[in-house]
């Protein structure tokens, strides 16, 4: 008996005991009678659970040379303290964060050089062009907003990036039913089959990206994902000219938290999508070993545009690279509210015909 109170049920989690009656030990929450020789396996699966390891090396460590430097200048903003790297030629202008104006602080030094850069491919017009159709054909757009609106500031801004690749070793078990339904002279019947399912493997990842910036949404910066990466090249400034770069602010120490999630969750889809012909699969333990981690800092081209209505600022990214255009829109709450009732009374018009067909055949 304090043998089995160490098994937990795979069904319901519930601690196991050994049921008198049946001779056989059974989890007194949902009455799943198991065997030992069955149980002394699972025993043995979770004992081979392990917590996951990740672990990197750093490939960024070039700094800056003063040759390098000696024609960029940083610009800050006073309001959200943002920081911008731009050439001496830039004119400073309006934030891209949040749209208020920028001073030059002085000589770029101490930071890391990026390794690799997708330079812009979508000029400006492509940019304005992709936002007009984004804002059209939306029935639940206020009329007064692509009326009024206008684009406040469109700014090309390079965005930091940390890239890491890792090879993965995965271990993860789900529990699976299956269900079956049936029918007794007496009853309707459901059986409820419980499975405990292993995969593992090795899978590799690369060029897994992390926004290397605070001021830049990670879910806007994701959305607009994926740039392709066969298109990078090894930095220079000359792709600056005429553009800003948002000087990186997270460390790749502290993105490593964000790759290790990205890493985690991809490989478990991967392997959960193996998992098939069950009627619910839900993961029970997962862990991920990574070996030869390596990260590099990339610079990605982003279309930043800022606009304002109603007192309330809206931002959407473009991917420069690409063309793929995200950004949240207001809503206008009539036409909400009528598409919505609209949309009710149409099945409730249904509802009363078909109520009508009834009733008109049965007499």
């Amino acid at each position: 008996m304090s043998e089995l109170s160490t098994y937990k049920c795979p069904c319901c989690g519930g601690v196991i005991e050994f049921d008198t009656a049946s001779q056989k030990p059974k989890c007194p929450y949902c009455d799943t009678e198991f065997e030992l020789d069955d149980l002394k396996h699972y025993d043995e699966d979770l004992k081979k659970d392990a917590d996951d390891d990740i672990k990197w090396e750093d490939e960024s460590k070039d700094e800056w040379t003063e040759g390098e430097a000696e024609g960029l200048r940083v610009y800050i903003c006073e309001t959200c303290a943002g920081e911008i790297i731009a050439d001496d030629t830039t004119a400073a202008s309006k934030c891209p964060f949040c749209d208020n104006p920028i001073i030059m602080k002085g000589q770029l030094a101490g930071d890391l050089k990026p390794d690799l850069v997708i330079p812009f491919k979508l000029d400006k017009k492509a940019a304005k062009a992709a936002y007009e159709r984004h804002i059209t054909g939306k029935p639940l757009l206020p009329k007064v907003f692509k009326d009024q609106n206008h684009i406040d500031e469109i700014k090309g801004i390079y965005v930091p990036f940390w890239l890491y690749d890792v090879n993965a070793e995965a271990s993860i078990r789900y529990r699976a039913t299956k269900v079956r339904s049936y029918t007794t002279p007496s009853h309707n019947c459901v059986e409820t089959r419980h499975f405990s399912v292993t995969r593992g493997g090795s899978v590799g990842f690369e060029h897994v990206p992390v926004d290397g910036s605070t001021k830049m949404a990670d879910d806007l910066m994701e959305s607009i994902e994926p740039f392709d990466f066969s298109e990078a090249v090894d930095f220079r400034t000359a792709y600056l000219s005429g553009y800003l770069a948002d000087r990186y602010d997270v460390s790749v120490e502290d993105s490593r938290a964000r790759a290790n999630e990205r890493i985690k969750k991809s490989a478990e889809d991967a392997f959960r999508s193996t998992v098939n012909g069950y009627a619910t699969v839900i993961p029970e333990q997962s862990s991920v070993k990574c070996a030869d981690g390596k990260s590099r800092y990339v610079l990605y081209p982003v279309w930043l545009l800022n606009t304002t209505w109603n007192g309330e600022k809206f931002t959407f990214a473009m991917n420069g690279q690409t063309g793929k255009f995200v950004g949240n829109l207001p809503v206008d709450k009539s036409a909400y509210w009528r598409y919505l009732f609209g949309g009710t009374a149409v099945i409730g018009a249904i509802t009363f015909a078909l109520l009508n067909l009834i009733n008109l055949i049965g007499g």
